[in-house]
C-alpha cells in the first residue's frame, strides 16, 4: 500500500497509525504522481479532488489512470459534486465541537463553478479565520473527465453503505476501472 499526500502531518500521522503495516506514505502532490501501471487499486477519498481546477482535476486522474494496472479499479470520494453540494447548500452554518465553535460561510461563483469558503474559529474569546475554495463540478463533468483520462465510469453511489448516487447524496462515490 502507498499514500501520497501534500501535509506532513498527515504523512506523519498516517505512519504512525500503520506503523506494523507493510505501507509507504509519501510526502508529495497528487497531481505529480510517478508510477506507470504498479497499482491494482486506488482511492482518492476527501475534499481534495474538488481544491484542484479543471485543468489540475484531469492532469491528477490521468496520473491516476498511469499508475494502475489495466482493469483495475479507482474509487473517488467528493461533497463538491454540484448535485450534491448546491441543492442543499446553506451560506452560514454554526458547528460546535467540545469548547471549539466554528462558523462557515460561503458564497457559490456559478460563471467560475468554485465555492469560497471562510472558516472562523472561535476558542477562548479568540477567533481565527481561514479561507478555501473548492471547484464545483457536475456528477456528468467528473465522469467525462475520468472517461478522457482512461478510466470508466462504473459505478454512482451515495455513501459507502452502497446506496445509489441521486440529487442531494451529500457524497459521491465514484468507481471507475482502468481500461
Amino acid at each position: 500500500m502507498t499514500g501520497v499526500d501534500l501535509a506532513e502531518e498527515y504523512i506523519a500521522e498516517a505512519r504512525q497509525a500503520s506503523r506494523l503495516l507493510p505501507a509507504e506514505w509519501i510526502l508529495g502532490d497528487m497531481r505529480q504522481l510517478t508510477w506507470h501501471g504498479e497499482f491494482d487499486g486506488a482511492f482518492c477519498f476527501g475534499n481534495s479532488f474538488g481544491y484542484l481546477d479543471p485543468d489540475e482535476a484531469g492532469g491528477f486522474l490521468q496520473a491516476v489512470s498511469r499508475a494502475l494496472k489495466p482493469g483495475s479499479r479507482f474509487v473517488i470520494e467528493t461533497g463538491m459534486a454540484a448535485e450534491s453540494i448546491l441543492p442543499n447548500r446553506q451560506t452560514t452554518r454554526w458547528f460546535r465541537l467540545g469548547d471549539l465553535y466554528m462558523l462557515s460561510e460561503n458564497q457559490y461563483h456559478p460563471r467560475e463553478g468554485r465555492l469560497d469558503i471562510e472558516y472562523t474559529f472561535l476558542r477562548d474569546g479568540k477567533a481565527e479565520k481561514r479561507p478555501s475554495s473548492s471547484y464545483v463540478l457536475t456528477v456528468n463533468e467528473i465522469c467525462r473527465m475520468h472517461v478522457a483520462a482512461g478510466l470508466q465510469p462504473e459505478d454512482l453511489l451515495g455513501s459507502i453503505n452502497g446506496e445509489p448516487y441521486q440529487l442531494g447524496s451529500p457524497r459521491l462515490i465514484l468507481v471507475s476501472v482502468k481500461q
